[in-house]
C-alpha cells in the first residue's frame, strides 16, 4: 500500500514508525529538513522536503498512485487544503487532522467528504474520550470497550495481596470458574509477554485482560483492587482540552476545574455553569488541599507543562486519590507511568496516531486500540465468509505465536475463547497482536 504522510511532527513520525514495521510504501512530506532527516534515520520512509500545498510537491510524492494521504501538520488549514488537493490529484482516500468543532459536527453546514476529505481526526476530541474511558474504569490503567461493552479490554497492575501474583495462567483458571475473562498480555520491565498456560504472573506486572461484562468486577478483585466509586473529579488546566474534558465529565460527575489565569477562569465560568471553577496554581499543594484534594476520587492533570502534570498527580496520589491521569507531551514519558505510581500518562499525539492507524489496516476491522507504553495492538476483526479463520478450530489454524485471540462477539453474545473454539462468519473477533505478527493475522481474516 502506498501511503503519503504530510507532516513530520510527533503524529506523523509515530505513524511512519508504526507503518514502516509493516513494509508499507511510505512517503513523508515536510518543510523542515531536520525533522525529515530524523524520521528517515529512524524509519523506513522516503522523505520529501517542500510545501505540501504545492501541486509539484504532491506529484513528486506520486499522489496519483497513493492509496491513502494523511495530512497531520500542526496547521488545520494546511491539512484541509492538502487533503483536497490530494483527492483531486488521484489519492484514493484522504484523512485530515482537524480541531475546529464546527467542522467536526456530523450535521454541520459543511460536509467534508464533498470537499474531498474522507475522514477527519481530532487529537483533542480523541484525548477527551480516552480520559472518560479511564475515569469510568476506575482501577484500570487502560480501558477499551468492544461492541458497546460486550467485551472489554482492561490494563491493571497486580498489587500486593493479589491471588494472581505468582500463579501461572493455567492455574489461575481455578480462580475464574465462569471463564469470563482471560489475560492477553503482560508488560514486565519494558518487555511485552504473550501469556501461555505456563506463564507465571508476578507482583507488579502490568496485566491486560479481555473480559465479559460479568468478568470486569472479578478482574479488579483478583488484581488486589476494589472498584472505587467515582463521584468527585478535579481537573487541572483550563485550556481548551481541560474545558472539553470538564464539559464531557460534568454529565456524570461533580467536577472542579483548577486554572491559574483569572481571566480564563471568568470565561470558563460562563461556558461551564455546572462546573466549579477554581482560580489557583496547581503547583501550590496547599491550594489544592484547601479545594478538597483529599476528597477527590479522580485527578486529571491537563496543564500545558508535562512536568507540572506529573508532579501534581504524584501529589494527588500522596493524598490517596484513587485515579490519577496526567497529560504529557513527551511520548517517552508514557513508558515510565507504571514505575512512578501514576495510573495513566497519556499523549494526545500518540492517541491520534493510533486512531489513524486503523485506516491503514486491510481486512474488515471494526475497532483498534493500543496499550499505553506497550508496543502492541488489540484489533476487532469481523470474520469474512470463507476466510481462513472460519475453516478450522483455532488450535488447528497455525495462528501466529506472537498473537492471541482473546474473545469474540457473536450476535448479542460474547465469549472468551479457547483453542477448541471455531470462528464463524460475521463473528467479531478481538485479537491481541505484536507488530511483527499483524500481517499474518490479517491474512487469516481475508
Amino acid at each position: 500500500m502506498k501511503i503519503i504522510i504530510v507532516g513530520a511532527g510527533d503524529v506523523g513520525f509515530h505513524l511512519a514508525k508504526m507503518l514502516s514495521r509493516e513494509s508499507q510504501d511510505i512517503y513523508l512530506v515536510d518543510r523542515n529538513r531536520a525533522k525529515l532527516d530524523y524520521a528517515a534515520s529512524h524509519t523506513d520512509v522516503y522523505p520529501i522536503r517542500g510545501n505540501c500545498t504545492r501541486i509539484s510537491v504532491l506529484e513528486e510524492a506520486q499522489v496519483s498512485k497513493a492509496s491513502l494521504l494523511i495530512a497531520v501538520t500542526d496547521s488545520e488549514e494546511t491539512n484541509i487544503v492538502t487533503a483536497m488537493l490530494g483527492k483531486k490529484l488521484g489519492a484514493k482516500r484522504t484523512i485530515a487532522r482537524i480541531q475546529n468543532p464546527e467542522l467536526l459536527e456530523e450535521n454541520g453546514k459543511i460536509q467534508l467528504p464533498d470537499l474531498g476529505i474522507d475522514s477527519v481526526i481530532s487529537p483533542r476530541d480523541l484525548l477527551v474520550k480516552e480520559i472518560q474511558r479511564l475515569v469510568d474504569q476506575t482501577v484500570a490503567t487502560d480501558a477499551y470497550d468492544f461492541a458497546d461493552g460486550k467485551l472489554s479490554m482492561l490494563g491493571i497492575v497486580l498489587r500486593q495481596g493479589s491471588p494472581l501474583a505468582g500463579v501461572t495462567v493455567q492455574d489461575s483458571s481455578e480462580l475464574n470458574p465462569e471463564r469470563d475473562f482471560i489475560p492477553i498480555a503482560i508488560h514486565r520491565k519494558n518487555q511485552t509477554i504473550i501469556p501461555r498456560g505456563n506463564t507465571r504472573m508476578e507482583l507488579g506486572d502490568h496485566v491486560y485482560f479481555i473480559a465479559k461484562p460479568s468478568g470486569v468486577p472479578a478482574v479488579s478483585s483478583l488484581c488486589g483492587l476494589g472498584k472505587k466509586q467515582i463521584r468527585d473529579v478535579m481537573i487541572v488546566g483550563g485550556g481548551l482540552t481541560g474545558q472539553w474534558c470538564a464539559a464531557k465529565l460534568q454529565k456524570d460527575y461533580r467536577v472542579k476545574l483548577v486554572e491559574k489565569d483569572e481571566e480564563r477562569c471568568a470565561i470558563l465560568a460562563e461556558e461551564l455553569p455546572d462546573v466549579l471553577i477554581i482560580n489557583a496554581d496547581a503547583r501550590e499543594v496547599e491550594a489544592l488541599e484547601e479545594e478538597g484534594l483529599a476528597d477527590t476520587d479522580a485527578f486529571i492533570a491537563l496543564a500545558g507543562d508535562s512536568e507540572t502534570n506529573i508532579i501534581s498527580c504524584l501529589v494527588a496520589k500522596n493524598h490517596n486519590v484513587a485515579k490519577c491521569i496526567a497529560l504529557v507531551e513527551n511520548i517517552d514519558y508514557i513508558y515510565i507511568s507504571q514505575n512512578i505510581g501514576i495510573d495513566a500518562l497519556i499523549n494526545r499525539k500518540l492517541i491520534a496516531a493510533n486512531n489513524i492507524f486503523r485506516h491503514v489496516r486491510r481486512g474488515d476491522i471494526s475497532a483498534i486500540t493500543s496499550f499505553h507504553g506497550v508496543n502492541a495492538e488489540v484489533i476487532e476483526f469481523v470474520a469474512k465468509p470463507r476466510s481462513k479463520i472460519t475453516r478450522k478450530r483455532i488450535k488447528d489454524l497455525n495462528f501466529p505465536k506472537r498473537a492471541l485471540i482473546g474473545g469474540l462477539i457473536r450476535g448479542e453474545e460474547s465469549y472468551i475463547v479457547s483453542g477448541d473454539f471455531q470462528v464463524h462468519a460475521e463473528d467479531h473477533v478481538v485479537v491481541f497482536t505484536m507488530p511483527d505478527a499483524i500481517r499474518d493475522v490479517e491474512k487469516l481474516f481475508n
